[in-house]
């Protein structure tokens, strides 16, 4: 099989999938190795594609339709407080696209998350427990941003203001 005929083989994986593929996964599919599939992925975005590489592997960048509102949250709280932290952006209707942190060396930060259901934040939880992976926001004494798209403004706000009530909303210092 030809490298273009590859990449667009994978292409064809992700369009097709709801959840993050794996480079192993393709790779076995596609009979290459790993990384193989890790370059190809490099010039597909190079050609534009809007490819996110998360922990539990690729997914296309989501399309949404205009009506779908974008806002940012900057958030403060202890690593307890995460699970409440995302619980409560998904319950209320907003799906938690990435995590950014300003560090002192690096600039900023971005890791993405895509957590969209309880399902989502419950994997995302266990995969810190089982792995003693330190999170983001950690290098930044807790203060970090989060990316939320959700169906329109009202629900954004609806979101912003229980986090507010749970003093999971960064505070000025002020």
């Amino acid at each position: 099989m030809s490298g273009e005929s590859r990449r667009n083989r994978i292409l064809n994986i992700l369009e097709n999938s709801s959840v993050p593929v794996s480079a192993s996964r393709m790779a076995t599919k596609l009979k290459v190795s790993r990384q193989v599939i890790v370059g190809d992925v490099a010039l597909l975005r190079a050609c534009g594609w809007d490819i996110i590489a998360t922990a539990r592997g690729y997914l296309l960048a989501p399309v949404y339709p205009g009506s779908r509102y974008m806002g940012k949250l900057a958030c403060q709280h202890s690593l307890e407080q995460t699970g409440q932290e995302l619980s409560t952006i998904v319950r209320l209707g907003g799906e938690v696209l990435n995590v950014v942190v300003e560090h002192y060396l690096y600039g900023e930060i971005t890791g993405q998350l895509n957590i969209a259901t309880q399902k989502d934040v419950a994997d995302f939880l266990q995969r810190v427990k089982d792995n003693e992976t330190r999170l983001l926001s950690e290098l930044t004494g807790g203060v970090h941003l989060h990316t939320v798209a959700c169906r329109d403004k009202a629900t954004f706000d609806a979101i912003q203001q229980e986090l507010e009530e749970q003093n999971i909303l960064y505070r000025s210092k002020d």
